[in-house]
């Protein structure tokens, strides 16, 4: 009977969850602007709704903490059935070299940001992730890793999409005044702007054949994210032992199984299974889709565990942090592309 219980509970906290992710998915498809995301209003959506109604120690808590938890690992594993590791050779070795200089100042350069800010590791994490891969799907793969909190996970994400807006309307422009070709411009939008949708927009405003390439290059760089989230595991692993040493406690040896990220094993298993052609064009398409509902869902729950008293003690630094990261981002993609010629 207690499973029963503790079970309704759970589907209705999950239930209000899709309801915020479905309101989200509606008002992206309703707005005149086709680069403010469903991702960003389910988390503006689910901010609001537990502003107004908190649902703190309510029936819906123990389903809200669930979906943010469990449905976003299982969005992650999805999105692996619609990535191809041949996309690297697609986009040849250009792209890659930009993406070195850019992954190296997002994160080298974010982490001497947050020193200098004072920043919380956690919160310098998030924004370096966010800014230096794919803006929203980066932080949300990192977080679970990292153990980061609710507030700080939205502060994040709001903070990326912010300066995402800055660049979908002047990149354009910047472009066309720098005379850029289609293949500069995309290479540029796709390893400078962070989230996908953002990329998508930026590249189609400037040509369809510069969306092409954009997009195709923002899949390269989504792959960052498994070599970056296992490097943070590694991380907190020491980060766990060292705290443990520090306070004079027995020296408990780590279980890595205990902390390992199996849901972003479960995502390299679709990846290869997607490049090696086992995965039809029709049914990669629906995990993509499926795996971006997911996340919206999972998102919405994040918003309504966010506290927004705590996102106000977090102050202006994040966003200068955030802002920051991500115009060096910009420009480092910029002057890698003039300095090796691409440009």
């Amino acid at each position: 009977m207690q499973i029963v219980d503790k079970g309704q509970k759970r589907l209705s906290g999950i239930l209000l969850a899709v309801l915020v992710a479905i309101a989200a998915r509606l008002m992206a498809d309703i707005l005149p602007v086709d680069f403010i995301g469903a991702n960003v209003l389910a988390i503006f959506t689910g901010v609001l709704v537990n502003s107004i109604f908190s649902i703190q120690n309510t029936p819906f808590e123990s389903g809200v903490q669930f979906t943010t938890k469990r449905i976003l690992k299982l969005s992650i594993i999805l999105l692996g059935g619609s990535l191809n590791i041949a996309t690297i050779l697609e986009v040849g070795q250009q792209t890659l070299l930009v993406l070195f200089f850019t992954l190296s100042t997002a994160f080298g350069g974010g982490f001497l940001l947050g020193k200098l800010l004072g920043l919380d590791w956690k919160f310098t994490s998030l924004i370096s992730s966010g800014a230096g891969i794919c803006g929203g799907t980066a932080i949300s793969a990192v977080a679970p890793v990292i153990e980061a909190e609710d507030h700080q996970v939205s502060y994040a994400i709001s903070n990326i999409f912010l300066f995402d807006m800055f660049m979908i309307l002047f990149f354009p422009i910047i472009g066309r005044l720098l005379h850029m070709s289609n293949m500069v411009f995309g290479l540029w939008a796709g390893t400078a702007i962070n989230d996908t949708s953002s990329v998508v927009a930026a590249g189609y405003s400037f040509s369809e054949q510069a969306g092409d390439f954009a997009t195709m290059v923002k899949l390269t760089r989504t792959l960052a994210i498994v070599p970056v989230v296992l490097i943070f595991t590694a991380l907190q692993i020491w980060k766990n032992k060292k705290t443990t040493e520090e306070s004079q406690s027995e020296v408990v040896e780590m279980n890595l199984l205990s902390v390992f990220p199996w849901f972003i094993f479960g995502f390299l298993i679709l990846v290869a299974i997607n490049s090696a052609g086992f995965i039809p064009a029709a049914l990669s398409v629906l995990l993509k889709d499926i795996s971006s509902f997911l996340m919206v869902v999972a998102l919405a729950a994040i918003g309504l565990r966010t506290d927004v008293g705590a996102m106000k003690q977090s102050g202006l630094k994040p966003m200068i942090h955030a802002v920051s990261t991500s115009l060096l981002v910009a420009i480092v993609s910029i002057s890698v592309l003039a300095f090796f010629g691409i440009y």
